[in-house]
């Protein structure tokens, strides 16, 4: 009986010893497969940032490459002093390309005033108190070039003496004359000039050519229109325009100066 019990205690003793090593042995592979899982996680994760980092989703396009003729343009500027002393400039331009080159030239206003542009003389041409007649803007009106030897109102030149004026007297429309400081017109001689006047022998109008032709006396009711004036960088002087008063006879005493254009030609330069 003892040999029995013996043999059947080893027995239950062997079976506790298998089930434990059963247990052992789940419980490794548990965590090896926890492991595996997740060394797989992470390899994953690796793969996913790599194709992020390597494969772009928008790869930038090709870009056509375009061939264009470059032009050169070259600008001449020729400096115009304007009355009151202000500048503009008119330019000269010429362009080029590989295979063609044009240059124009122009000494136009640089406005878009309707009045031409008409040169009268060079700044060489000028001699103080004589006087250079032209018509302008119409070749039926008259003018008056003056270099005073006084700076004077809307005067141009280095020394801002060079006026012009309408020779047309606003009162009747006679043509005055020039008289110089110091001196008495023909028609009166006990008339003194105390400065540069047109003196008009119709009816004794007298206008101060310093100051804007403004009236010093006789009967004319507004002073005679001033011809805009400029001088470019070569000295010659331009007529590019009227101030008000119209000229006598065209819408008399208007300040439209456009009504200078009518009735007659204009003149070309």
């Amino acid at each position: 009986m003892a040999a029995v019990d013996d043999e059947s205690k080893k027995t239950d003793a062997q079976s506790k010893g298998v089930a434990s090593d059963d247990r052992s042995i789940t419980r490794r592979n548990l965590l090896r497969a926890g492991l595996t899982l997740g060394i797989v996680s992470m390899l994953a994760g690796i793969a996913s940032v790599t194709r992020s980092l390597f494969s772009p989703g928008n790869p930038p396009s090709p870009v056509e490459a375009q061939t264009t003729t470059p032009t050169v343009t070259k600008t001449l500027t020729k400096t115009v002093t304007q009355a009151g002393g202000n500048q503009t400039a008119i330019a000269s331009s010429s362009s080029a390309s590989s295979s063609t080159a044009t240059t124009s030239t122009a000494a136009t206003s640089t406005s878009s005033s309707p009045f031409p542009q008409l040169m009268i003389a060079n700044l060489s041409d000028l001699v103080v108190s004589k006087p250079v007649s032209f018509n302008y803007p119409l070749e039926e009106t008259p003018n008056i070039l003056l270099k005073l030897g006084v700076k004077a109102t809307g005067g141009v030149g280095p020394d801002g003496d060079i006026v012009a004026y309408s020779a047309v007297c606003q009162h009747l429309g006679c043509i005055y004359s020039y008289v110089p400081p110091g001196t008495s017109p023909n028609c009166d001689n006990t008339y003194k000039a105390s400065g540069p006047v047109g003196y008009c022998c119709c009816h004794g109008s007298i206008f101060d050519l310093v100051n804007g032709a403004n009236v010093l006396g006789g009967p004319s009711p507004r002073p005679v229109p001033q011809v805009t004036l400029q001088v470019d960088s070569s000295g010659d002087i331009y007529a590019i325009g009227m101030g008000p008063p119209s000229i006598f006879g065209h819408d008399t005493g208007s300040n439209d100066v456009l009504n200078d254009l009518k009735g007659g030609t204009l003149v070309s330069g």
